[in-house]
């Protein structure tokens, strides 16, 4: 039976001790509830893809308290530690290049030499980061290709029996996924979410600059046949087109195609191409 705990000293504590044992905890971010296990340990980060049926292909997010601990997972470049220090904690993840010494354990980056990294805002997941004191594996606490709980209750429907505790933290505020940026190479987003394009395109905004194209994407067509809106939506300001856009997983498996616009913006000195990619393997 999975227990539910209290974000009180003691329950965050107990969540503690079940995660050092190997155990997986549900923790409330701002986005959506996080599946938690130590991102260090083969036998937790494997009991985290058993838990959600997600194929061990699919890498994982590491949930981690601040920007130095980030630092000693990844390599961080002039951009990377820009985007850091404007948007984290907050709804953002980046992929960047894994550090040769970050002691993770391989199954959290489907042995990429990248890594996605996001430090939440949320106090109770800060607060279980620095209870536990190490990095957090945290896909959406859910069986794969299921709704993201935004509530406890959420994830006991999914999960009650395949994980060992859930922190009992509210409903999540922003109510969807984090926003993905690549960084590996030129800036690719890589799953819109709960940090607009906007608020990303003005890090890179500089007087006298080249155009840069962003593609993101609007809506989505479900194997069902219906549509739905994607969350980013783009400055009214910018210059947009539609284009067709093909992927097979933009925000989950269910989806097969989405419309995407093309926004013309500015950036300095060259131009950089910020596309959706349709082969990332995306860390949900």
């Amino acid at each position: 039976m999975t227990k539910t705990l209290a974000p009180t000293p003691e329950g965050l504590a107990s969540a503690a001790h079940l995660l050092s044992s190997g155990e997986l905890v549900a923790f409330p971010t701002e986005t959506v509830y996080g599946l938690g296990g130590d991102a260090r340990s083969d036998i937790a980060v494997a009991r985290i893809f058993d838990a959600k049926g997600r194929p061990r292909f699919n890498p994982l997010i590491v949930h981690l308290p601040d920007l130095a601990a980030a630092r000693d997972i990844a390599l961080f470049d002039d951009l990377a530690e820009r985007m850091a220090a404007a948007f984290w904690p907050g709804p953002l993840t980046l992929v960047l290049p894994l550090r040769p010494s970050a002691r993770l354990s391989p199954l959290v980056t489907a042995d990429l030499p990248s890594v996605a990294l996001r430090v939440p805002e949320h106090p109770t997941a800060q607060a279980l980061l620095r209870h536990f004191g190490g990095p957090l594996a945290a896909p959406s606490a859910n069986l794969s290709g299921k709704v993201s709980p935004t509530r406890a209750e959420h994830v006991m429907a999914g999960l009650n029996r395949r994980i060992a505790a859930v922190i009992d933290g509210g409903t999540c505020a922003v109510g969807i996924e984090s926003t993905i940026l690549g960084l590996t190479e030129d800036p690719v987003l890589l799953r819109p979410g709960g940090l607009s394009a906007e608020a990303l395109s003005s890090k890179w905004m500089r007087p006298k600059k080249s155009p840069v194209v962003w593609v993101l994407p609007t809506t989505c067509r479900l194997k069902s046949g219906a549509s739905v809106p994607m969350p980013t939506r783009p400055a009214s300001s910018m210059i947009m087109r539609s284009v067709p856009f093909v992927s097979k997983r933009i925000l989950s498996s269910s989806v097969v195609s989405s419309t995407c616009i093309l926004v013309s913006a500015s950036v300095s000195r060259r131009p950089l191409e910020l596309s959706v990619s349709s082969t990332h393997r995306d860390p949900l």
